[in-house]
C-alpha cells in the first residue's frame, strides 16, 4: 500500500502543475483582450502605426485646409482663400459638435470622409457674392479705396439695365466660345460639344439680327436656359484651366481690339458728320442757285448803303445759307432801329449765287445784306496773299494739365475760335469803311448791339471777350519759341469791334502775313499769327457780351444763357447739325423761317 501510494504523489504534482499552467494561460488570455477593450493598447504601438483618432477629425481637416490655401494661394486672392479657410474652421467645429453629441446619446459615429476641395465653379459663385457684398453690402469704403468715388456715384446713379436679356444671350456666348475649346479636344464630351457648338451657332445667328430685347425673336428665353445648362455642364468637365485661361484670353484681346477700332471709326464718322454738307442743305443750295439764274433780275444792290461810312456795318463769313440767315435774322430782331443796320456776308464762290439768291428773296425788316465772293476778292489782293479760298473762323480745342502733379482725369479742355487768313483782308475790302462788328455765322443775338459804335477802345484796333483760363503761357506748343508775354490771356472770335482805322495805322495786315511768311500759311499758323498780332492790342469787352460754349459744353446754366447778348455755338456741335445739343437747339431755331418752302421741299429741318 505505502510502496504504491509513494508511487502516485509524484504524478499527482506535475498533474496539478500543468492545471495550474493552464489556468493562467486562460486568464492571461482573457486580460489581453480586457486591456485592449479598456483603452490600454495605446502603451504598446508597433513602428510605423499611426492610430486613427475617430474622435479628433480636425486635425485632418486643418491640414487639408493647409494644403490648399498653399497650392492656390498664387492665384486666388486673399479674401477667396479667408473665405474657404473660415468656411473650413467652421465646418470642422460644427463637425466636432456633432460628434460629441453623438458620443453623449450613444449614437455610432461614421466613419470620416476627407474634405474636397471646392470646385472652380464653387469658387467663383463665392468669389463673386464676396466681391458684391464687399461692394454693395457695407464695405463700400473698400470698393472707394480701389475704384475711387465711383462706388459712390454708381450706387446714388443706378438705373435699370436697358437690354438685359441682349447683354445676357452676348455674355453667354462669351463664356462658351471660352469652354468650347477645351470640351472639343475630350472624345469622351462628343455629346456635349455637339450641343455647345449648335447653341453657339444659334446666338450668334439671333444676335446678328438683333440689337435690343424689342429684336429678339419668341422662345428665345428657352434658348438661353439652354445654352446657360451647357455651359454649367461644360464648367463641370476636368478640364485644362490653361487651355480656358489661353481661349479666354484670345476672346478678350480680339473683344478689346474690335471695341478699340469701333472707337476709333465712331470717333472718325462723328468728324465726318461735323465737316460733310448735309444731302437736305446740299439739295437747298442747288434749288437756290438754279432759281438764282432763272430769275436774276432781282440782282439789284443798294451800292450807296454799303459803302455808308455813317451806318452799323456787320460783316459775316459763311458758306451757310441758314446759319448767316439765322445770324442777321437774330441782329435785326433785336435792334431798336434797323434802318442804320448794313450786313456783309463774304462767303465762297460755289455758294455765292445760292446766297445771293436767298437774302434777294428774303427781307429782313429795313436792313440791307450785301453778299460778295470771297475768291473774287482775293484775286484782287494775290500781291499780298497767298490765299485761294474762303477761311471761316477756325476753330481749336485745347487740353492741358492744371499742374503737374495732377492726374490725366484733372485736364482742362478749351475751345477757343479765332481769326483766319480771309479775316486780314478786311481793311482792304471795306476801304471807305471806319468801324464794323465781325459775327461768326454759329452766333445768336439776343439784344440789341447798337452801344458797340458807342465804345471807346482808345488806342486799341479791336474789341474781344479775353478768356482768362488760357494764357499764352499755356499755348506754348502752338506758339514756339516767340517772344510774348505769357501772362496775357487769349482772346476769341464771335462777337468782335473793330476800328478799321486803327487797324490800318498799326499795320495789322502786314504784321500778320509778314508773322505768316515765316510758320507757312497752314490752319495752325493762324493761331501764332493771330495771337502774337494782336498782342496787347485787345479791348476787352465785358464777358456777357457774349457766351461761348454752346457747341460743346453741356453744363451751361439757364440763366446764363437768358442773360448773355450773343449765343456762341463754338464746338462740333454746331445747332444746325443732328449732332447738336437738344436742349440749346430752341435758341437758335426760333430765328429760322421754317415756312420758307425751299427748306420743306429739301427736308431741312435742323
Amino acid at each position: 500500500m505505502k510502496g504504491g501510494g509513494g508511487g502516485v504523489g509524484p504524478a499527482k504534482r506535475r498533474w496539478t502543475g500543468l492545471a495550474f499552467g493552464v489556468l493562467f494561460l486562460v486568464v492571461l488570455s482573457m486580460l489581453v483582450p480586457l486591456g485592449f477593450l479598456l483603452g490600454l493598447h495605446n502603451g504598446f504601438h508597433s513602428p510605423g502605426f499611426v492610430p486613427l483618432q475617430r474622435n479628433s477629425p480636425s486635425g485632418v481637416r486643418t491640414r487639408h485646409v493647409d494644403n490648399l490655401v498653399r497650392k492656390l494661394g498664387p492665384t486666388l486672392p486673399k479674401e477667396i482663400l479667408k473665405h474657404i479657410v473660415h468656411e473650413a474652421k467652421n465646418e470642422t467645429s460644427s463637425t466636432n459638435a456633432t460628434h460629441k453629441s453623438h458620443q453623449k446619446k450613444g449614437i455610432p459615429i461614421p466613419p470620416q470622409v476627407v474634405m474636397q476641395p471646392p470646385s472652380n465653379k464653387n469658387v467663383r459663385k463665392d468669389s463673386g457674392k464676396a466681391g458684391m457684398e464687399s461692394g454693395f453690402n457695407g464695405s463700400v469704403e473698400l470698393c472707394e479705396l480701389k475704384y475711387g468715388s465711383y462706388c459712390i456715384w454708381q450706387e446714388e446713379n443706378r438705373e435699370d439695365m436697358k437690354d438685359s436679356t441682349v447683354k445676357k444671350l452676348k455674355d453667354q456666348l462669351f463664356v462658351a466660345r471660352a469652354y468650347f475649346p477645351s470640351v472639343a479636344k475630350m472624345p469622351a464630351q462628343n455629346k456635349l460639344s455637339r450641343e455647345l457648338k449648335q447653341n453657339i451657332q444659334e446666338l450668334e445667328r439671333i444676335l446678328s439680327e438683333s440689337t435690343a430685347d424689342a429684336d429678339l425673336p419668341p422662345g428665345i428665353q428657352k434658348k438661353s436656359a439652354r445654352m446657360e445648362a451647357a455651359i454649367a455642364r461644360a464648367k463641370s468637365v476636368t478640364a485644362d484651366c490653361n487651355n480656358v485661361d489661353k481661349k479666354l484670353r484670345q476672346i478678350f484681346d480680339l473683344t478689346e481690339d474690335e471695341a478699340n477700332f469701333h472707337m476709333k471709326q465712331s470717333a472718325f464718322l462723328y468728324q465726318l458728320a461735323v465737316q460733310t454738307m448735309p444731302k437736305s442743305h446740299h439739295c437747298l443750295y442747288m434749288r437756290l442757285t438754279i432759281e438764282y439764274f432763272r430769275y436774276d433780275s432781282f440782282d439789284k444792290e443798294l451800292t450807296e448803303k454799303f459803302s455808308d461810312p455813317t451806318l452799323q456795318h456787320y460783316v459775316i463769313f459763311s458758306s451757310n445759307v441758314i446759319a448767316s440767315s439765322v445770324v442777321i435774322n437774330s441782329t435785326v430782331m433785336h435792334a431798336k432801329d434797323s434802318t442804320n443796320q448794313v450786313f456783309h456776308v463774304l462767303t465762297d464762290g460755289q455758294n455765292y449765287y445760292a446766297m445771293k439768291y436767298w437774302f434777294l428773296r428774303n427781307t429782313f425788316k429795313d436792313a440791307v445784306v450785301q453778299v460778295l465772293n470771297i475768291e473774287q476778292l482775293i484775286l484782287d489782293y494775290t500781291n499780298k496773299t497767298t490765299l485761294s479760298h474762303l477761311n471761316s473762323p477756325l476753330e481749336f480745342r485745347i487740353s492741358f494739365h492744371n499742374s503737374r502733379k495732377t492726374p490725366a482725369i484733372h485736364n482742362r479742355t478749351q475751345y477757343i475760335s479765332i481769326f483766319s487768313h480771309s479775316h486780314y483782308l478786311l481793311p482792304e475790302v471795306f476801304k471807305n469803311l471806319e468801324k464794323i462788328v465781325v459775327l461768326d455765322d454759329d452766333v445768336v443775338v439776343q439784344q440789341d448791339l447798337s452801344t458797340l459804335w458807342k465804345l471807346n477802345m482808345g488806342q486799341k484796333p479791336m474789341g474781344a471777350v479775353q478768356i482768362c483760363p488760357v494764357r499764352l503761357g499755356q499755348l506754348q506748343s502752338y506758339l514756339g519759341r516767340s517772344s510774348f508775354n505769357e501772362n496775357s490771356c487769349s482772346w476769341m472770335s464771335g462777337l468782335n469791334v473793330i476800328d478799321l482805322v486803327r487797324w490800318r495805322e498799326l499795320g495789322i495786315s502786314e504784321t500778320y502775313w509778314k508773322l505768316v511768311k515765316k510758320v507757312g500759311v497752314k490752319e495752325e499758323s493762324s493761331v501764332l499769327a493771330s495771337m502774337l498780332t494782336f498782342q496787347d492790342l485787345i479791348y476787352t469787352l465785358d464777358s456777357e457780351w457774349i457766351l461761348s460754349g454752346l457747341g460743346h459744353d453741356y453744363g451751361i446754366s439757364i440763366q446764363s444763357i437768358k442773360k448773355a447778348a450773343v449765343l456762341h455755338y463754338n464746338g462740333n456741335m454746331k445747332p444746325w447739325l443732328e449732332l447738336g445739343i437738344p436742349k440749346y437747339k430752341a435758341y437758335w431755331k426760333r430765328f429760322l423761317n421754317r415756312k420758307n418752302h425751299f427748306l420743306n421741299e429739301c427736308n431741312v429741318n435742323p
